[in-house]
């Protein structure tokens, strides 16, 4: 049985809210086009997270329209000025970014690009899942738990396990690495402007200001904890420095991969984000790749050819 037809046709159809997803749709939209998005979940939406962002993030976001340095206050994010990095055996080294970077709730980074989606006129369906797609002469029509779309683009953020790729058949991959995170915000005061990051055999465990009152803590591991406070006893400094502080909310686990596809595009679909690929979670630079990569697949769209994308995609990825 074929799919039903559809009077829903929009330029560009986006599986996924999550913050590749919105960047894709302020992208997209930003250029005139008619952006649509589809989430199985609704807001708030959350995922484990170190939440610190980077120079080069905040200049990717500034591009999408969004400036985090000027339009937050110390209850909403906090100013990073560098990196700090401790060794198992009390060795320390630091480095200064040449601007400011930002420690920012996940929850709250999410909603700035919602906002800022909805005022470029992006629609959103949530509690909406992709159930299936079929190309067309001139498109993919997309059948949802709720209704069809018509598509001239598809944008697959969806994820590590993407069903977009599955369908379109680009789930041909290297995977380097594969790590679990854990993340646990705690009630206490900075004690420093900078990231840390705590070496040890077990792993990584990365400190970052989200506010003037809260600290997120990620670990990252190929062990996975049965709590944060197994986590944290493996970082004895870390841990006295916590020794007061109050866990905030529930913990949230993830897996970090290292992971590169051997194509992103085929025909009018593309992917973004880490259902086109990732990188380690310790090198903090997931999110700044999804916003440029957002800025990219936005520009091979205005083009009218999806190809476009992977020469500058792949340019996006090599630094990292």
């Amino acid at each position: 049985m074929g799919f039903p037809k559809t009077d829903r046709a929009v330029d560009v159809f986006v599986a996924g809210a999550g913050p590749a997803g919105l960047a894709c749709a302020i992208a997209a939209a930003s250029q005139g086009f008619q952006v649509d998005v589809a989430d199985a979940r609704e807001p708030p939406i959350d995922k484990a997270c170190g939440e610190g962002l980077l120079p080069h993030a905040l200049e990717a976001l500034t591009s999408l329209g969004l400036d985090l340095t000027h339009n937050l206050g110390s209850s909403e994010a906090q100013p990073l000025h560098g990196i700090r990095f401790y060794g198992d055996h009390g060795a320390t080294t630091e480095a200064l970014f040449h601007t400011q970077g930002r420690g920012i709730r996940r929850t709250i980074l999410h909603q700035l690009l919602l906002d800022r989606a909805i005022a470029l006129g992006v629609r959103f369906h949530w509690k909406n899942s992709v159930q299936g797609i079929e190309p067309t002469s001139n498109g993919i029509f997309i059948r949802t738990n709720q209704q069809p779309f018509h598509a001239h683009h598809l944008v697959g953020a969806d994820g590590h396990h993407s069903r977009i790729a599955h369908w379109a058949g680009l789930t041909q991959s290297t995977t380097h690495s594969r790590r679990i995170g854990l993340r646990q915000h705690y009630a206490a005061a900075p004690w420093s402007s900078f990231v840390e990051v705590h070496w040890s055999p077990h792993g990584q465990a990365y400190v970052t200001p989200t506010s003037s009152h809260e600290l997120c803590v990620a670990f990252v591991s190929h062990h996975k904890f049965e709590n944060p406070a197994e986590a944290l006893s493996l970082y004895p400094a870390l841990s006295e420095r916590l020794r007061y502080a109050t866990p905030s909310g529930r913990p949230r686990g993830s897996i970090t991969l290292g992971r590169t596809l051997r194509r992103i595009t085929t025909g009018n679909i593309a992917l973004i984000g880490d259902a086109s690929g990732s990188v380690d979670a310790i090198t903090g630079d997931g999110l700044c790749l999804a916003f440029r990569q957002a800025i990219a697949l936005a520009d091979a769209i205005e083009c009218g050819d999806l190809r476009l994308y992977e020469p500058a995609y792949r340019g996006i990825r090599r630094r990292h």
